[in-house]
């Protein structure tokens, strides 16, 4: 069954079904800023990122977390990423492993322990804003100018995993899109010393999919910005099939997908962390865009990475 994100989540005017369960979004807001007050933050003899969100899935935390490594490698360090162990996430986790060492765990502070013991000398956490429990050395919060905060209300009356005030431990914004001044206004009415680093998606291997046609469908945070991403580049998407993130494609779903590509006389295309999560004996029958991210200003990422490590 495909449950998708509610529409009412992006839309800024506020309607009645988000009024409706504002006193629920109330109610989750005060647990989490209480189990923020009294989490005892566990500090670590080595450097720890954290890429998060605030807004709830499909903001590109995978996708940093990997383009952070290669830097720090770049930079002669020898880092690991840290994931909690989620069965729905499998594919962040094959992701990850192809371009990353890893290490999988129930418990951050225990994948941080291990990491140390292996000699690793900096940590990014991919995911775990929420985690209070963990001394950061930087925050980094993900956007994609495609959402920003939707509604600006937290789950479950808007996309927020929490609310704005929670900026205020953030360090770095890295937004994917174009410089919004509005935006960055936003925020740093919540937190002035933001730096804000904006990058965008592109991929070099686009070109098998020039002058075809394409049946494209994704399982991610926001489906839409894939399908977005796809037809900025000029691809000619004649069909658009949206699932909700990390969903779990049945054999007959996979079956009707192969059926509309032939329907449409068409290429099968989808997001790379959607190929990762495809029964193997199915890949063959459908293509992934691999997606890379590009800095707008790489040197002072980097200079501010160094500044803070």
């Amino acid at each position: 069954m495909k449950i998708l994100k509610p529409k009412f989540w992006d839309k800024e005017e506020r309607g009645i079904i988000a009024l409706l369960l504002s006193p629920i979004a109330v109610f989750y807001s005060v647990l989490i800023y209480l189990k923020e007050t009294f989490s005892n933050k566990k500090k670590f003899s080595i450097p720890i990122i954290c890429v998060g969100n605030i807004y709830i899935g499909g903001t590109g935390k995978t996708p940093v977390s990997i383009k952070i490594y290669e830097i720090l490698k770049k930079l002669n360090m020898k880092p690991v990423i840290i994931k909690k162990n989620y069965r729905n996430q499998i594919d962040e986790v094959r992701l990850i492993k192809k371009y990353c060492e890893i290490i999988l765990c129930d418990k951050r502070d225990a994948g941080i322990k291990i990491a140390v013991e292996n000699k690793f000398n900096i940590i990014i956490l991919d995911d775990g804003f929420q985690d209070f429990g963990i001394k950061k050395n930087i925050n980094i919060i993900c956007f994609n100018s495609n959402q920003k905060i939707g509604n600006g209300l937290v789950i479950p009356a808007g996309p927020l995993r929490q609310n704005l005030r929670s900026l205020k431990n953030c360090d770095m914004i890295l937004f994917n899109g174009t410089k919004d001044v509005n935006f960055e206004k936003k925020l740093r009415e919540v937190n002035n010393k933001l730096d804000f680093i904006y990058y965008k998606y592109l991929s070099t291997e686009l070109n098998p999919f020039v002058n075809r046609k394409l049946v494209a469908f994704a399982g991610i945070g926001n489906p839409n910005n894939f399908f977005k991403f796809l037809k900025e580049n000029n691809l000619n998407v004649v069909k658009e099939i949206r699932y909700p993130d990390h969903y779990s494609f049945s054999e007959k779903e996979l079956d009707d997908l192969n059926q509309l590509k032939e329907k449409y006389g068409a290429t099968l295309i989808t997001t790379e962390k959607d190929y990762m999560r495809i029964d193997i004996n199915y890949r063959q029958k459908l293509n992934f865009v691999p997606i890379k991210i590009e800095f707008e200003n790489k040197n002072f990422f980097e200079n501010i990475l160094k500044n803070k490590i």
